[in-house]
């Protein structure tokens, strides 16, 4: 037999075979594996293999000793453990036959139930209640179950001991079953804790639907670890968790306050259509579909119809979804997104951005004075704090500025809109110049380094929209800006768009040629400034976007319920 070798730097006891090519790692393992073989050894790859001295084959000879009593022990624990297994797979059989023949009855001379849902539990301390709700944590104790239920309205921990904890639902209860509990309420003794600080001490209970298990539980479909688009196809699954229902319940609470806001400075709330055959903010992003014969689109703001509601309703505002044929994979575009609406009669451009910032610091002050909202707020976004007043102005051609000062950088396009790549196929970056659609990217980065909400106003004409009120130019040339604004917030971005609106009839005749739009088809917005005109403005709110600076998320995909982006429509 050939000789068995061993290489102390880049052996492997593991991998090892034995050879000059895959020499073991020690020489007391390859003892221990050819106890009679003769043995060649190198301290590492520059040395040569050579017979080891007596004094180090006896030492490896003990060695091996010692890898034989672990092998013996680990033997032994595993048969222990394969044991222990058996045994306790034979008592838990033992135990479901058993509890087949358990049958619960609840006990008629204990006080009536009450009816309960979770929220709100501490005034009926004391009480016998009657719960159900979704088995949302379960653990087995010794014998005595903890279930912590869920409702939708919040949780409850659950104790089920003696005869409830042994009954063949009970040893097979299963995460995101429905059940019924019924019993005691307690206040929790100093020094534990649980949800809303009590306990239900359950002496009846029931199930209502059971979750499968095995293969099908709940935690195999869905955990931490799940790929994004397995999230995103279970989506219907991922909003029972604590995070997606806080934000989910936050936002509820988030439009909840906006309606208060507006209600307190009577502003009216409408709903305007969103099938519409009109477009708002340009014809690259609309979706269209056939209405009966004629071409319809899917609404992409519902500004247009909100003018036509100031001379009959006053001020007015909607929460209506928009949607946006705009193929963008960013973590803040959706193609079907909340949009929070208002728009405001005789007012100017100075009131019209005061008026936002009053509206969202009132909102945001309504939200943390609440105790529900702002436990939500405090869940989600443990460092929030409320922006500070006032928000800063920046000028549009200061930003320009402000970006080549600090050496932000925008990609180059060509004259089809196309991305300019270097030989490296890098894309091209220059300077800022007066008239460019600062990016979302440079966007973002200034406002994070300047930390504050910023209203970024000012933009030129042919950046914006074609109703949108211009500036009167100085020297009667150069650029054209309009009295149009965006509210950026850290973190985000843009969350606010909005402007003056072209008050005179004439002037907006010019806009709809300048962008090739026929009149005939917005007579009933023209009708706007034929029939008593005034100076208005009014705005756009992007809801997840703004429910992510709130919340700090970090895409507005998981502040909406059922996000639409490019390519995902399902569930």
């Amino acid at each position: 037999m050939s000789a068995i070798h061993i290489d102390e730097a880049s052996g492997s006891d593991d991998t090892g075979k034995g050879t000059p090519d895959l020499a073991y790692q020690s020489l007391a393992f390859a003892v221990y594996t050819h106890p009679t073989a003769s043995y060649l050894i190198r301290k590492d790859a520059s040395g040569t293999y050579e017979e080891p001295t007596q004094s180090s084959l006896k030492k490896a000879k003990k060695g091996a000793d010692g890898i034989e009593k672990k092998r013996k022990k680990a033997e032994e624990l595993a048969e222990r453990e394969a044991k222990e297994k058996t045994e306790e797979r034979e008592r838990r059989e033992k135990l479901i036959e058993e509890s087949k023949k358990i049958v619960l009855q609840e006990d008629a001379s204990l006080p009536a139930a009450k009816k309960a849902k979770l929220v709100g539990l501490a005034e009926l301390r004391g009480q016998r209640i009657r719960v159900r709700g979704w088995v949302h944590r379960l653990r087995d104790q010794k014998g005595i179950i903890f279930v912590v239920l869920r409702d939708g309205t919040g949780y409850l921990q659950c104790v089920l001991s003696g005869q409830v904890a042994q009954t063949y639902e009970a040893l097979t209860l299963t995460l995101e079953s429905t059940i019924e509990l019924t019993g005691s309420l307690q206040e929790l003794p100093e020094g534990k804790t649980a949800p809303g600080g009590h306990e239900l001490s359950v002496d009846y209970w029931k199930v209502l639907g059971a979750a499968p298990g095995a293969e099908e539980a709940f935690t195999n479909r869905l955990n931490e670890q799940s790929d994004a688009s397995i999230q995103a196809d279970l989506r219907h699954l991922v909003i029972r968790g604590e995070t997606a229902s806080a934000i989910l319940k936050l936002r509820a609470a988030l439009l909840s306050s906006f309606r208060d806001s507006y209600a307190a400075h009577n502003l009216l709330e409408v709903t305007p259509p969103c099938m519409v055959q009109t477009q708002v903010e340009g014809g690259a992003t609309l979706f269209k579909f056939e209405y009966y014969g004629q071409q319809a689109f899917l609404t992409q703001s519902s500004q247009l119809y909100l003018e036509t509601c100031l001379p009959s309703l006053g001020d007015v505002f909607c929460i209506q979804e928009s949607f946006r044929a705009e193929n963008s994979h960013t973590r803040r575009h959706l193609s079907e997104y909340t949009h929070l609406e208002a728009e405001l009669a005789f007012i100017d451009f100075e009131e019209l951005m005061s008026h936002i910032e009053n509206t969202i610091c009132e909102v945001v002050d309504r939200l943390l004075e609440n105790p529900s909202s702002a436990a939500l707020i405090k869940q989600l976004n443990p460092t929030f704090e409320k922006p500070a007043r006032p928000f800063k102005r920046l000028n549009y051609v200061d930003a320009i500025k402000w970006l080549n000062e600090h050496g932000i950088q925008h990609e180059l396009e060509d004259a089809d809109g196309n991305v300019v790549k270097d030989e490296q196929g890098n894309s091209k970056m220059v300077d800022h110049a007066v008239g460019d659609d600062i990016a979302e990217a440079a966007e973002r980065r200034m406002t994070d380094i300047l930390g504050t909400p910023i209203f970024l106003y000012g933009f030129p004409a042919e950046l914006k929209a074609f109703y949108m009120k211009k500036i009167p130019s100085q020297s009667g040339d150069g650029p054209v800006f309009t009295e149009s604004c965006d509210l950026l917030m850290p973190g985000v971005g843009e969350i606010v768009g909005g402007s003056m609106r072209i008050a005179d009839m004439e002037e907006l005749i010019v806009a709809y040629g300048r962008e090739g739009i026929d009149p005939a088809a917005y007579y009933w917005f023209t009708d706007q400034r034929k029939y008593g005109t005034c100076e208005h403005g009014g705005y756009g709110l992007g809801v997840e976007r703004f429910l992510a600076w709130l919340a700090k998320r970090y895409t507005v995909r998981e502040c909406s319920l059922y996000p639409r982006w490019p390519g995902r429509a399902t569930p």
